[in-house]
């Protein structure tokens, strides 16, 4: 369970504080449904950028804002479903789209489910410590965000070999930027610095998204619920859940499908990784140009025994893809050659580099089990191509000029061929063989016990169950602080 024992001091300080920069905590409940959000906190949105630090935008931590730069408020679920033209498979393929957040991506969101419960019971102490955010990219950002939005100091690690795009942007938030060796795939030296951090520096306190099960329930109550949203606005008659699959990366997405397999029991639930570091297929290693999904290691927070197939997808196809959807010439043969519909090639500009391969994953997923027009799957794109355009100029740099012929070849090779090649059906033992490597990581390595690894595999109820009962508990602490705030009373 996650640890809501009080500092009572500390608290108050962190009250205190919340007082002096007018910060009021949204509730995991008013993430969910933002109908539940105080109407004179939705009116003074109206005046505020979506990436602008101001507190006011803790309550844009949902999938359902307004897809608007400045004032929006609050709709359904942001979401689009691919067309067949440009996935090959009859199946609706369900995108849930990030670019709609704070940041430009969901990780604030798992950052927030990681560092709320610390603020509100004072273990965190934001007039003492820093916010430590290990990450491969996306959730260090959305850590130093939340971490300026709550009056925190902040320190960011990710791999040197991230894209230039994040290391401006956390330049001008966090307040200390540690760059690790390495690329997507080296997960271990970003562990090994946090562990010296821990180890040499009383004034941090870690936020390890890859054991914090803070993202794991938030995405559980949060993404869960926004994807089932999303199915049932978009659903015809006949049309039934079949299932979800996200690239690993911390794993914290994966919960969202454990809410999704108990709304819709039938539905299966694949976790993505790439073919250049295939870890969980069979525990392989390597580096590879995902960017946003760490390898060599299985997340603690991944729930592997509830986890149906594992997909490896080839990093060369989703960087293929990230130019193709982005050159006016790759685009002009979506339309006039593939039959896409022109309305939607605006919305290429959703899809990152991980949101390729998570949708790679879902076709390969529809191909496997032969879904029809009536089958549902749902992934999600975590950020958008905003944060990609480097990666997009080195690609055009290192392959020369676009041509016709191409955009023919990337269209047909790098799309329409995928095959269901390199991927898993899960049964009970190879779940187990997944399960049980999470021993050489977190029980070697990172402090926990064989006694908590056994707990996840034999006692669901009493660890999964128990962390997902919290977020009514966590609720109550948030409403009692911003009480004992006054900010939102006096707004």
């Amino acid at each position: 369970m996650i640890d809501l024992t009080r500092n009572e001091e500390a608290l108050s300080r962190n009250i205190q504080k919340a007082k002096e920069n007018q910060i009021v905590i949204p509730t995991i409940a008013q993430m969910k449904n933002p109908d539940m959000i105080p109407e004179k906190i939705k009116e003074k949105l109206k005046g505020v950028g979506l990436w602008d630090v101001n507190p006011l935008n803790l309550f844009r931590i949902s999938w359902k804002n307004e897809q608007k730069e400045k004032g929006g408020l609050y709709g359904e679920s942001n979401y689009i479903v691919l067309p067949s033209e440009l996935t090959g498979v009859k199946a609706k393929i369900i995108c849930m789209v990030g670019k709609w957040f704070p940041t430009g991506c969901h990780k604030v969101g798992a950052s927030f489910g990681c560092l709320a419960p610390r603020l509100i019971t004072g273990q965190f102490d934001t007039t003492y410590h820093k916010a430590v955010w290990p990450s491969t990219g996306n959730y260090c950002r959305g850590g130093a965000f939340n971490s300026k939005l709550l009056g925190a100091d902040s320190i960011a690690i990710l791999p040197a070999g991230m894209s230039k795009e994040r290391f401006d942007w956390l330049s001008k938030i966090a307040g200390e930027v540690i760059a690790t060796p390495g690329c997507e795939s080296n997960v271990k030296e970003i562990f090994d610095k946090t562990w010296e951090l821990r180890t040499t520096r009383e004034d941090v306190l870690i936020f390890n998204q890859f054991e914090e099960m803070g993202n794991y329930l938030w995405h559980y109550n949060v993404t869960g619920s926004a994807i089932a949203d999303a199915f049932e606005e978009m659903k015809e008659p006949g049309d039934h859940f079949a299932g979800a699959v996200f690239t690993s990366g911390s794993a914290g997405t994966m919960a969202s499908g454990d809410y999704i397999k108990e709304q819709y029991p039938k539905a299966k639930l694949g976790v993505g990784e790439a073919l250049q570091c295939s870890t969980l297929l069979d525990n392989g290693f390597g580096g590879h140009r995902i960017e946003g999904i760490g390898d060599k290691h299985v997340p603690w927070i991944h729930n592997v025994k509830n986890t149906d197939m594992v997909i490896d997808i080839d990093d060369e196809d989703s960087q293929q893809l990230i130019r193709f959807f982005n050159e006016p010439l790759g685009q002009e043969y979506l339309v006039k050659e593939a039959g896409v519909d022109p309305a939607f090639i605006e919305l290429l500009q959703y899809f990152g580099i991980s949101g390729i391969a998570n949708m790679l994953c879902a076709i390969k997923m529809a191909k496997y089990y032969e879904l029809t027009e009536h089958d549902v799957i749902a992934t999600v794109m975590t950020d958008s191509a905003v944060m990609y355009g480097s990666r997009i100029k080195e690609l055009q740099e290192e392959d020369g000029e676009y041509t016709p012929v191409k955009a023919a070849v990337v269209y047909h090779k790098h799309l329409m061929s995928v095959k269901t090649d390199n991927m898993e059906e899960l049964t009970y033992k190879s779940r187990k063989r997944i399960h049980n490597l999470k021993y050489y990581t977190w029980v070697e390595q990172q402090g926990k016990t064989a006694e908590e690894l056994n707990a996840q595999w034999y006692d669901e109820e009493g660890t999964w169950g128990s962390i997902r009962r919290q977020a009514p508990q966590i609720d109550a602490l948030i409403d009692e602080f911003n009480e004992r705030s006054g900010v939102l009373k006096n707004l």
